[in-house]
C-alpha cells in the first residue's frame, strides 16, 4: 500500500493567493489521504495585519487527512522557513511535497508526486520531482515526463536521501565550479543561474532554490519533469518575494493524469534543447522587453 507524502505549504502575507492555492489543493485526488503541514512565517514590521488574516483563514482548512499549522514566532524569511520545514518533514516521513502560497495545481498533481516518489525512491540519481514546466512550444513531441538537470521550485518533491545533500554554504558551492560546470549549470548560458549564485554570495538575494539546484547539479543528480505543467504560478503580479510582474511563465494547467514515467534515468536531450530554446527567447524581442519593463516598474 502506498504511503502518501506529507504536503508542506509555506505561507506569509497573501491571503487571497493562499486561499486559491489551498482551494486547488483540496480539489486534488489524494488530498483527503494526505497530511498537510502549513508553515506560517511571523510578520515583519508592517505586515502584521495580513499575516493575522492569513492565519485566521488557515484555521478553517478542511479536506485533508490531517492538518497541522506551524505559526512561526519570529520571522524566518522564505529561505530559512523552507529549509527548516523540508528538513523536519523529510526527517520524519522520508519524503515531502512542497508548495508555496501562489501555486495552482491540477487535480492530478498530488497523484503525480506520490507516484514519482514511490517509483524513484531508491534511485540515488533522481533527487527532485518538479510539477511546473515552462510553456514549451513543442511540448507535444516530448515524452510525458522526462529527466532534466535543473530543479524547479514551483511545486516540487524530494526524499530524505536527496535532501541530505543540500549545501547551504555558498562558498563551498562556488569552490566546486569551473568554467565548464558554470556553462552546463546555466543551460549553455541561456539562464541566469550562475548570476543568482553570485547575487546570493553578495547578499542580493536569499534564495534557497539556487543552492538546492547547485547541490543537485554538483552531485550529478537529475530532476523529473512533466512536459505539460501541473502547476501555474499566480505570484507574478508583483506580490511575491522574488517575483516581478510578468506573464512569460504563465501556462495552462494540464487536466490529465500522468501515465508515463521513464525507466532509464538519464537527461532527455530533446527536452533539454526545447527548454534551452524557450529560455533563450523567453523575454521576447526588444519591444516586448520594453513593455514588460514598463509594466514591472509602473
Amino acid at each position: 500500500m502506498m504511503s502518501f507524502a506529507p504536503i508542506a505549504l509555506f505561507v506569509y502575507n497573501r491571503p487571497d493567493h493562499t486561499r486559491r492555492t489551498i482551494k486547488f489543493l483540496q480539489q486534488n485526488f489524494l488530498s483527503d489521504e494526505s497530511r498537510l503541514f502549513v508553515f506560517s512565517d511571523a510578520a515583519k514590521p508592517g505586515d502584521e495585519f495580513k499575516v493575522t488574516e492569513v492565519r485566521e483563514m488557515l484555521r478553517g482548512i478542511q479536506g485533508f487527512k490531517s492538518i497541522e499549522i506551524i505559526e512561526r514566532e519570529r520571522n524566518f524569511g522564505l529561505a530559512d522557513s523552507i529549509i527548516d520545514g523540508v528538513t523536519r518533514l523529510t526527517e520524519e516521513y522520508g519524503r515531502v511535497i512542497v508548495f508555496e502560497d501562489d501555486l495552482l495545481s491540477s487535480p492530478y498533481t498530488l497523484q503525480y508526486f506520490n507516484e514519482a516518489l514511490q517509483k524513484y525512491e531508491h534511485e540515488e540519481k533522481v533527487m527532485h520531482v518538479c510539477a511546473y514546466m515552462y510553456p514549451l512550444k513543442n511540448a507535444s513531441i516530448l515524452q510525458e515526463t522526462f529527466f532534466y538537470r535543473a530543479a524547479g521550485s514551483w511545486g516540487w518533491a524530494t526524499w530524505k536521501r536527496a535532501w541530505k545533500h543540500f549545501e547551504p554554504d555558498i562558498d563551498k558551492i562556488i569552490k566546486q565550479f569551473d568554467e565548464k560546470k558554470i556553462n552546463d549549470f546555466s543551460i549553455d548560458r541561456s539562464m541566469n543561474f550562475w548570476k543568482q549564485v553570485n547575487e546570493f554570495k553578495h547578499g542580493k538575494n536569499n534564495s534557497w532554490a539556487i543552492r538546492w539546484y547547485a547541490s543537485i547539479f554538483l552531485n550529478n543528480g537529475l530532476c523529473l519533469n512533466p512536459a505539460h505543467s501541473l502547476i501555474d504560478n499566480i505570484g507574478h503580479d508583483g506580490t511575491g518575494v522574488h517575483s516581478g510582474r510578468n506573464s512569460m511563465y504563465a501556462v495552462n494547467i494540464s487536466t490529465k493524469p500522468v501515465k508515463y514515467f521513464p525507466e532509464k534515468v538519464e537527461e532527455n536531450r530533446e527536452a533539454y534543447l526545447e527548454i534551452r530554446e524557450f529560455l533563450k527567447h523567453r523575454k521576447g524581442n526588444l519591444w516586448q522587453r520594453l513593455v514588460r519593463f514598463a509594466r514591472e516598474k509602473f
